[in-house]
């Protein structure tokens, strides 16, 4: 049986993981919280829902 190269996996190192998980939540965290001192009423509007879930006062 062949295997292509689709079914072929790698353990993913712990900082690789680390690294991703990191930046995934400094992303997170400016959408959420960077677009909140936005002045631009589009990107207030945009994220407006997300704080106030998250229980992030904006106005």
């Amino acid at each position: 049986m062949e295997h292509s190269a689709a079914t072929v996996t790698r353990p993913v190192a712990i900082t690789e993981q680390l690294k991703a998980v990191s930046i995934l939540t400094a992303l997170g965290m400016f959408i959420v919280f960077g677009v909140g001192f936005a002045q631009i009423s589009a990107a207030h509007n945009a994220a407006h829902d997300t704080r106030h879930a998250i229980g992030f006062p904006c106005h």
